[in-house]
């Protein structure tokens, strides 16, 4: 009986942090897209499409908090098929700009990173102070570090454009960010299909026995 009050607590716990998780994502998502539109930032964009991505993410991962091991596989599958698709957007919209061009702000790309990486700091502290993390949960923690890497990102990029005047730091973090989630993705992907010939080989043990 104390296991399965345990088990609720932590439940409880694990959907608290998720749900304040979610809402900072949304929230920093639409700040993304509102200064990234005003500043024509590519930088900006990517990382509002991200953390729009993610927001979905932690959505999927509260769903799948009391759902079957093989449900939260698809979950985590879905969010990593997710940001490979995200990348591709984003490295399609930095070649559109490459070639028609774009006028960066600097100051604005700086203090918007600064600000979401306050709040995506805060998110994986929660995220990494979770005990016991599943398959989906892993994958939520492995999106808020790529997030906060871009952030930096995004800080350095717009410090060389406000020193230069020129729009190709902002593409290349664009591009850099995608490229953080192609990996994030395939690692997620391998992360699923690991968890399932683990899963097989708990099945197959306990038979055994």
């Amino acid at each position: 009986m104390s296991g399965e009050g345990d088990l609720q607590l932590d439940t409880t716990a694990k959907r608290k942090t998720l749900s304040i998780v979610l809402w900072l994502n949304v929230a920093i998502a639409i700040g993304f897209f509102a200064v990234g539109y005003l500043a024509d930032s590519n930088a900006l964009l990517a990382n509002g499409l991200d953390n729009s991505s993610d927001a979905i993410v932690y959505a999927l991962s509260l769903l799948a908090l009391t759902r079957s091991r093989k449900w939260k596989r698809g979950a985590a599958r879905f969010s990593g098929i997710m940001l490979l698709v995200f990348a591709a957007g984003v490295i399609a919209d930095a070649i559109r700009r490459f070639v028609e061009g774009s006028d960066p702000g600097g100051v604005m790309m700086m203090a918007m990173a600064a600000v979401a990486a306050v709040v995506n700091l805060i998110c994986l502290r929660m995220l990494q102070n979770m005990q016991e993390k599943d398959v989906n949960l892993r994958a939520a923690t492995t999106f808020s570090f790529n997030d906060f890497i871009s952030n930096g990102g995004i800080i350095i990029a717009a410090i060389i454009v406000m020193l230069t005047g020129a729009n190709w730091p902002d593409l290349v973090v664009g591009v850099a960010v995608a490229a953080i989630a192609i990996y994030g993705g395939i690692d997620i992907l391998r992360d699923t299909h690991k968890d399932r010939h683990d899963e097989r080989g708990t099945v197959h043990g306990d038979k055994r026995e």
